[in-house]
């Protein structure tokens, strides 16, 4: 095979149309076009220095022909892209990465090659491009087929054209090769516009041997037997779309399949033995689809949705139109061995992932720096569509999860805005953060109460219609929710009205007509979360807003500094005493003042946390809503309830409350009876046992830990050993009765060491209740006979979510020995895959006995570890933040900042590092602050 390649590390941008100052969305100039160009690529320079790609060449239809041999691990291609071009050029410039380019070639529009010389192939590494040179003009306006023949090895990562392997029960291993190209890795399997705005058609052919299928985005046209044994299938043309979403899977893979009420064929792949695991996918699913189909008005444009379980996934799940992938602990569920709690996510994710066909594949982000338009509107979806399709999952539960997650992280100053600039392959991975995801759902969640369930649907829909195989930017979704448009829209009369017509029947807010796009850009455009301080004042309150930190103290000489330019348009609702009226107020300035009368009692701002901000109570307003808790909690709904005991924690963190005052108003969780607020509640003592337990202060981790049983004594006496009840009741059992073992409550231990022996007398075949088993494994884990009978069932058990519960369990261990040799075999990707390697370093980091050992092995295999995950995934993402999350002294962080240091090339480049070095700062300024007053408030409790 002869390669006419050349790959250049230094390239020349002294090129006509390279000028730095122009934006990367504008439609670029070709290098100047010449027809007596030489054609030896050591004359010629790479003719493209920016990592976007240039505007003046668009992809129209790609023909992609593959052939993957999984038993050499590498694949063949050869691919027709048909072209438009808009500027005289003698370049074609497009994305490729690791592909050996053996052929390429120029076409006219009736297949004539250009040249009949080899056409020279140049490849810019840095930027993950390649660059053809044709000898003769392409002129503007007129259409072109690229073909490229190339080959490549199946990867061993997780992007890209992969490879993957799953057991039989008879002990053989299969291959299988799949794919994941979000965010930027379309290129790794085929030369292509790697860019979410280049949209276009698809013919794919996969070749393959008998005992395999073959999927792809559209079902198979037909297939053709070749002369080797070999089958090709022919897919269906695809509609219109980006790169990202393209996907094709080679397997031996099981499936079951239904049909929708439209008529969509709905089919749930998995290994052949997994199979009976899929059934309750298919169910959701099909009800899914009927559900958003009615919801956005719009039908399913393919005629199938398939959806499979790879055992190797980095991610949770990917969106591929027409063959969603995903890890199988987000698809697979097992009645024996999956909980309550895994089947809300397995119907999460599927409802997340089918969202994206409308909101992602659809309409498509102009460029990834908007990815929340995909992102977070999916996960918002989740929560609308399992609310709608399974209500008895209690889904609504845990958006103020979602909420607060996004607090979490928007606190701190390494935060970032929802659409933030993203260029390189690291910055783009990056933008996949709780930011984009859950703090993108929870605006969205604001936005749909300010705006009403109608209004705000029918703007989405709007949206959708509008940008159909298209591609949109925050503007475009603001003009659509506010009903307007341009003139030409209006003419046609397909998706909006009038911005006159819009004025008439837009939201009054204040007597005034709302400028959306004003009020959007606050929550879009800059990053943070407003902190709402509430003081009363006779008949009204005084409202003021700041940015709300937990890094920084209103002390500190940083602060005025880190509050400068900061003004939301904050849709601000509360409730008093005296009606159950909602009432709304936009405060758009950065004080105000509300009239609510001198017969007020108690207020309560933002009603059900459906805004998304913090408020904190001047004077004696968190003295009043302590004592109307203890009085009456019922007053204010559980959201409420919920909502006060989060701020009030994290009002601590930032130093504008003292811990004893949000340590008293959690005195009333004795009386109370719903799960979110009381397991609000417990989480905050959860979380400063866990604190206190790592700094070797035995005394007050004592006391904390007998506090805590005694406090919640007889809500963990009535929990049962089983599976029965509620949604609600089942996850407050998981959680109760797992920190009570914890805790080493002799009840707990007692109970759930007899439920162990039981196990084990089983041999393993006894099904212990989903709920509490993993609370009964990680007491067996501690003695060695136990460990070594979980780690056996780990290494043959069948369904994911058990092997799950099992390594959390066996990652509990007191033994460091035990803990390493874990970590060693998740690094060796066997017997522990390396998809499960990063949550394994937060189990054994979250382990009292081996954070310090997590944080050494990560130090010490960081290399190895970015080589496997790439730099800026959620992998690498969740192995910084979860290591040094568990450091609270001054000289844990001085280690984290050398370690960072002394990775500081790729540590610049990862928003991750200084989201650690926040986060740590702000447990060493929670300890400095508030270890001394938890250990007096609990010897006053104690006495």
């Amino acid at each position: 095979m002869v390669l006419v390649t050349l790959v250049l590390s230094l390239f020349h941008a002294s090129l006509v149309g390279s000028q730095s100052t122009q934006s990367p969305g504008q439609a670029c100039n070709p290098p100047h076009p010449t027809e007596q160009s030489p054609l030896g690529a050591d004359s010629l320079s790479f003719p493209w220095s920016r990592l976007r790609l240039p505007r003046y060449i668009v992809p129209l239809h790609y023909h992609l022909l593959l052939h993957p041999n999984l038993t050499t691990l590498s694949f063949t291609g050869s691919l027709r892209i048909q072209i438009h071009v808009q500027n005289d050029t003698n370049w074609v410039v497009l994305h490729s990465k690791d592909l050996e380019i053996s052929k390429a070639t120029i076409l006219d529009q009736n297949l004539t090659h250009l040249s009949d010389k080899v056409i020279p192939v140049l490849h810019n590494a840095a930027h993950e491009q390649a660059a053809i040179f044709s000898p003769r003009v392409l002129n503007a306006g007129q259409t072109y087929f690229l073909y490229i023949e190339f080959r490549a090895e199946l990867t061993e990562g997780f992007y890209g054209f992969y490879r993957s392997n799953y057991r039989t029960s008879a002990g053989k291993i299969r291959t299988l090769a799949s794919t994941h190209f979000e965010p930027t890795s379309a290129r790794m399997a085929f030369p292509c516009f790697d860019e979410p705005s280049f949209k276009a058609n698809y013919s794919i052919m996969i070749r393959r041997s008998p005992e395999h299928i073959a999927l792809s985005n559209m079902p198979v046209e037909k297939t053709v037997e070749l002369n080797d044994g070999l089958l090709e299938d022919h897919f269906a043309v695809s509609v219109k779309m980006s790169t990202y979403l393209v996907a094709f899977v080679i397997c031996d893979f099981k499936s079951v399949t239904a049909t929708t009420s439209s008529g969509i064929q709905v089919s749930i792949y998995a290994a052949p033995e997994k199979r009976q695991q899929t059934h309750y996918a298919l169910e959701v699913a099909v009800k899914m689809l009927d559900f958003y189909e009615k919801y956005f008005n719009i039908l399913y444009p393919l005629p199938k949705q398939d959806l499979i379980a790879i055992p190797d996934f980095q991610s949770g799940a990917m969106e591929n139109w027409g063959l969603t992938t995903y890890r199988e602990t987000s698809l697979l569920y097992d009645p024996l061995t999956s909980s309550t709690a895994d089947k809300l996510w397995v119907t999460m994710v599927i409802g997340h992932e089918l969202a994206h066909q409308w909101f992602g594949n659809l309409v498509t982000m102009e460029w990834w720096n908007d990815i929340w338009l995909n992102e977070g509107f999916a996960r918002y979806m989740e929560y609308i569509s399992v609310e709608a399709t399974y209500p008895e999952l209690r889904v609504e539960d845990y958006l103020l999860d979602t909420c607060f997650a996004a607090v979490a992280q928007d606190s701190l100053n390494s935060s970032h805005p929802i659409s933030s600039p993203a260029e390189s392959p690291t910055q783009i991975k990056e933008m996949f953060d709780s930011v984009s995801y859950d703090k993108g759902a929870c605006v969205l969640h604001m936005l749909r109460h300010f705006l009403t369930d109608d209004v705000f649907q029918s703007g989405i829909v709007r949206y959708l219609r509008k940008y159909s195989y298209s591609n949109a930017q925050n503007q475009d979704l603001w003009d659509s929710l506010a009903n307007t448009c341009s003139e030409e829209d209006f003419t046609s009369g397909k998706h909006c009205y009038s911005s006159s017509q819009a004025s008439k029947n837009a939201y009054l807010f204040a007597g005034e007509h709302l400028d959306l796009t004003a009020m959007m850009n606050t929550w879009t455009l800059q990053k943070g979360i407003p902190l709402i301080t509430v003081t009363r004042n006779g008949s009204h309150l005084l409202l003021r807003q700041e940015r709300f930190l937990r890094t920084v103290l209103p002390s500190d000489p940083l602060w005025s500094t880190l509050q400068q330019g900061y003004l939301w348009h904050i849709p601000l609702t509360y409730k008093t005493d005296i009606s159950s009226t909602i009432h709304h107020h936009l405060m758009a300035a950065h004080t105000d003042n509300l009239h609510i009368g001198e017969e007020v009692g108690w207020v309560k701002v933002n009603t059900d946390m459906t805004g998304y901000y913090v408020v904190h109570y001047e004077g004696n307003g968190w003295d009043e809503l302590t004592k109307l808790l203890r009085e009456n909690h019922t007053a204010l709904s559980y959201r409420d309830r919920t909502h006060l005991i989060h701020n009030a924690f994290q009002l601590v963190t930032a130093g504008h409350l003292s811990l004893k005052k949000a340590l008293d108003l959690i005195g009333y969780l004795r009386l109370e009876k719903h799960t979110v607020p009381l397991l609000e509640g417990l989480g905050y003592l959860k979380a400063f046992y866990r604190i206190v337990e790592k700094r070797n202060a035995y005394d007050l981790t004592n006391n904390m830990g007998m506090y805590i049983l005694h406090f919640f004594h007889d809500v963990i006496g009535q929990q049962t050993w089983s599976d029965t009840g509620s949604v609600s009741k089942r996850r407050l059992r998981s959680e109760l009765l797992s920190l009570a073992c914890h805790l080493d409550d002799p009840p707990c231990l007692q109970r759930a060491n007899q439920s162990f022996r039981d196990w084990l007398q089983s041999n393993g075949t006894l099904n212990l209740p989903t709920d509490v088993a993993e609370t009964v494994y990680s007491v067996g884990a501690q003695d060695d006979h136990g460990w070594a009978s979980l780690f056996h069932t780990y290494t043959i058990s069948f369904s994911e979510t058990h092997k799950h519960k099992i390594l959390s369990a066996l990652a509990s261990s007191r033994d460091i020995n035990k803990l390493h040799r874990l970590l060693e075999l998740g690094l060796e990707g066997k017997v522990i895959r390396s998809q499960d390697l990063s949550s394994l370093i937060f189990m054994v980091a979250r382990n009292p006995q081996g954070h310090h050992l997590a944080w050494n092995f990560v130090k010490k295999n960081w290399g190895t570890l970015v080589h496997k995950f790439q730099l800026g995934s959620f992998c690498i993402r969740t192995i910084i933040i979860g290591t040094t999350g568990q450091f609270s002294s001054p000289e844990e962080l001085t280690e984290v900042q050398l370690f960072f240091q002394s990775i500081k090339e790729q540590a610049s480049q990862l928003r991750a590092t200084q989201v650690a070095l926040d986060n740590v700062q702000k447990n060493v300024l929670w300890v400095q602050r508030n270890l001394g007053p938890l250990r007096n408030w609990l010897n006053e409790q104690m006495n």
